[in-house]
């Protein structure tokens, strides 16, 4: 007999926002001391963004693997042992003697937060139904922005007042006392049933490689992350030099624009509802182009706004591409967003590589350019591959 469905109480709303807080408050937040650790290492600007890069690079490598282990062999276990095991390499990064060895360990990051992302969105679909389902799953996305604001605000602030180094320590203590709480709290799967056939799920795997849907959805995730890393990480070296001379307080204050999406995401609905989901996608990304543009003036309020509305058409166009996987994908979705999840975080790693070199030679404006052709190619891919599907 099926297990029945789990009641939602505060307790366990608590518990699944902090999980989501958590999973991307280490991912980006070394953003706000990318130029501490410029100085530091005496680094290049392409060491720079590698070191930016290097979670998001391992969380796209496991992503499409981790939902194939937990449905071997649940979800519970690998959210609880994941947040709790995160904070060895965020400690031991502080320690780091040289950039190399930093990243390695950002890298180490990134490979335990599939599993607070992927296995937790499968935990809340298998053990909830209806408004509480949907209830989390929302609750879930505004805890995934809130985390990754306050890792960049936290880090920032601390490194401030103290040292990058003390503060990447505490920033893993408030990771260990989170993750005290979920290993105990988080009640364990009731409804899970373990299906070890890989075979079939690499079957399914060979279908969404030649699936038109999954293919231009997952350029499009490639495309968005790529501009939303490039544009977070190298805006802070551009602002920490003359003539803003911001300090690391200051950046982290910056980063504030990120809570646009937890404002924006839950609107995006009534966009597709209204507009489509191409209409939508391609207005969201000429925002985000025009946001790029801003930045360009020499400014620092119009830079601001400038971000603000670039953060703000991504969250739109990432919020209406995984719509548009769920309406199109009818088998092996999880797979297929982990598949999706592959290309927006390497997205992300190959941005943050090839716009440090494109900081190195030719500052914000190259930069700024090569976020523009990745913005252009992301919209031709929407008019010319998902316009037949929406």
């Amino acid at each position: 007999m099926t297990a029945p469905f789990r009641h939602l109480t505060p307790i366990m709303a608590f518990t699944i926002s902090l999980i989501g807080i958590m999973a991307f408050l280490q991912v980006h937040s070394v953003q706000s001391i990318l130029p501490l650790l410029y100085q530091y290492y005496s680094a290049t600007e392409i060491e720079i963004g590698l070191a930016a890069g290097g979670s998001i690079l391992a969380m796209g490598l496991l992503s499409p693997f981790i939902g194939m282990l937990s449905d071997a062999y649940g979800r519970a276990s690998f959210i609880r042992y994941s947040v709790l095991l995160i904070s060895i390499p965020i400690y031991f990064s502080s320690f780091a003697p040289t950039i190399f060895i930093f990243t390695l360990l950002r890298f180490a990051v990134g490979l335990f937060v599939p599993a607070m992302t992927v296995c937790l969105i499968a935990y809340i679909a298998e053990e909830f139904k209806g408004q509480n389902l949907a209830k989390l799953m929302s609750l879930y996305v505004a805890s995934s922005v809130f985390g990754g604001f306050a890792g960049r605000f936290l880090l920032g602030y601390f490194s401030e007042y103290f040292s990058w180094q003390i503060a990447m320590q505490i920033l893993a203590g408030i990771n260990l006392v989170c993750a005290i709480w979920v290993f105990f709290v988080l009640p364990k799967s009731r409804r899970f049933t373990p299906n070890s056939n890989f075979l079939h799920s690499f079957s399914i795997l060979r279908s969404h490689l030649t699936n038109k849907s999954v293919i231009s959805s997952c350029a499009l995730g490639f495309c968005i992350l790529f501009c939303l890393i490039s544009c977070f990480s190298f805006i802070n070296l551009r602002l920490s030099g003359a003539p803003y001379n911001l300090n690391t307080a200051h950046l982290a204050n910056i980063f504030a624009v990120y809570l646009i999406g937890m404002l924006i995401t839950p609107l995006t609905a009534t966009a597709l509802r209204r507009l489509g989901v191409v209409k939508t996608m391609i207005i969201s990304l000429s925002f985000s182009s025009l946001g790029i543009f801003l930045t360009l003036i020499p400014y620092l309020w119009i830079i601001i706004f400038g971000l603000a509305l670039m953060c703000s058409g991504i969250f739109v166009a990432q919020s209406a591409t995984m719509s548009h996987i769920a309406i199109n994908i009818k088998q092996g979705r999880s797979l297929a967003t982990g598949l999706y999840y592959l290309s927006y975080y390497g997205g992300g790693f190959i941005g943050a590589w090839i716009c440090g070199a494109t900081y190195k030679y030719w500052q914000w404006n190259g930069v700024v350019i090569t976020m523009f052709i990745v913005l252009f190619l992301a919209m031709t891919n929407i008019l010319l591959f998902i316009k037949s599907d929406a």
